[in-house]
């Protein structure tokens, strides 16, 4: 199915009900992370053609599911892996923990949730689906009282001297506050001050960033320090955080009218935050 025969009306964005739903979504994060981005799965992810971990079974999981498509498998389109901290607490640690020194964070005595494992199908990376995401998050961080949401984000591959304008974009421009600000781990830390702010052109640097990471910086994420190198993701990772209170206010406004909307049956597509020169205007 191409973009152009997308219907977003028969789109929907909810938390996974059932196992099926979750094997689902570990299936469709197969697809996406190790068929189309080349990322290494062991050996049981391989036979099960599954994205897999032991957070799975904690955590809450919003899918975007096309009611259009018969198949319940292939209706699972996007994904988000969302844990509380309460459930972390329980579990023993956050997934980010692997990467970042997060206690900044927990120290902060916010009721934090951690996002990951984001991804959605390549025909579905459209601004209208990724502002259903984008609902469903909020919604989910509005029902349980949420603080401070935080994660790790993606840069495609792991070649970092052709990832350096980026980071150093998001290190010069978009840098947590420092009370706040994860720090990747010694042991994996990369340097993202790799060139000076003013050799950077801020906006074109912008419109290069992975479509979730421009929605992240749009509503108001800053990053934490220092980058990681994931070799099995074929990623370069960074760590993004964003309080409630620091969510930009028009996309607050804007996403509390759209779940309105959505919650009393009625819907409207047309959004008063499209416009990418807003994202490029805060940014620089």
């Amino acid at each position: 199915m191409g973009i152009s025969q997308l219907n977003i009306e028969s789109v929907e964005v909810k938390l996974a009900e059932t196992e099926a739903e979750v094997e689902a979504s570990q299936r469709l994060r197969y697809k996406v992370f190790y068929e189309e981005y080349a990322a290494q799965p062991n050996e049981e992810m391989a036979r099960e053609r599954r994205d897999m971990d032991a957070f799975d079974a904690v955590a809450d999981h919003l899918i975007v599911v096309d009611r259009s498509i018969e198949d319940p498998i292939d209706r699972i389109v996007g994904t988000y892996r969302m844990l509380r901290n309460d459930v972390a607490s329980r579990h023993g640690r956050f997934y980010t923990s692997d990467e970042y020194d997060i206690q900044p964070l927990l120290d902060n005595g916010s009721n934090l949730l951690e996002l990951g494992r984001s991804c959605v199908l390549a025909d579905y990376r459209t601004r209208p689906v990724l502002q259903l995401l984008w609902e469903g998050i909020i919604e989910y961080m509005l029902s349980h009282d949420v603080d401070t949401m935080f994660g790790c984000a993606s840069l495609h591959g792991t070649d970092i001297d052709a990832l350096s304008e980026q980071l150093a974009y998001l290190h010069h421009y978009h840098l947590a506050p420092e009370d706040m600000r994860p720090k990747a781990l010694a042991e994996r830390y990369v340097d993202m001050n790799l060139h000076a702010a003013e050799d950077l052109d801020a906006r074109e640097i912008f419109k290069s960033l992975p479509p979730l990471i421009k929605g992240y910086l749009r509503v108001g994420c800053t990053i934490g320090e220092g980058a990681v190198v994931d070799e099995q993701f074929n990623t370069t990772d960074v760590c993004i955080m964003l309080p409630m209170k620091e969510f930009a206010p028009r996309y607050r406004k804007h996403y509390a009218r759209k779940i309105n909307q959505r919650q009393n049956g009625s819907d409207n597509t047309d959004s008063d935050v499209n416009d990418e020169n807003v994202a490029a205007r805060s940014a620089v």
